[in-house]
């Protein structure tokens, strides 16, 4: 990413805005990550001595909640649903779909120009749309591998990006 993180005036406007109340802890790093698409792991010491609060405190909740990222993400999340329902009806080709489109190396979930993170989650909450998966915040049902390159192919015109 070119973004300097060193420079923290994204980070002091989100934490005035919060008035520096631990409190707000949560709702500060789920801006920070709105921001930076992660939590950086300098960002999170800076915001522990801005809010008073100690550093194993503000990781320790950056890394109990889920949707919270210490790892960069790519502009878009893929989130494939391998629960039960999904599982059994096939998720795992779309998976597997995923990471061949997507060039993914082994042990790698996000692609290396920064723009799709492959991420496998349990649920989606939606089994009836089995097998189901989400891009950022759009829902897409019932998908089946070829559908899932179209659905890649979509983003990366978007991007501008050729297979």
């Amino acid at each position: 990413m070119s973004q300097s993180y060193r420079n923290f005036e994204k980070v002091n406007t989100i934490l005035e805005n919060h008035q520096n109340n631990p409190a707000s802890l949560i709702s500060v790093l789920q801006q920070i990550q709105d921001e930076y698409r992660y939590l950086p792991e300098e960002i999170l010491a800076y915001v522990a001595t801005a809010m008073g609060v100690s550093p194993a405190t503000v990781y320790g909740v950056a890394t109990f909640y889920e949707n919270f990222s210490l790892h960069p993400k790519g502009k878009y999340v893929i989130k494939v649903c391998d629960g039960t329902a999904c599982h059994v009806r096939k998720s795992q080709t779309l998976i597997d779909t995923v990471r061949t489109q997507l060039n993914l190396k082994e042990g790698a979930d996000t692609t290396e120009n920064m723009l799709f993170t492959l991420e496998v989650v349990s649920c989606l909450g939606a089994c009836g749309l089995a097998p189901v998966l989400l891009v950022n915040e759009k829902v897409y049902g019932k998908v089946t591998s070829e559908e899932m390159k179209r659905i890649l192919d979509e983003y990366r015109r978007k991007e501008d990006i050729a297979e």
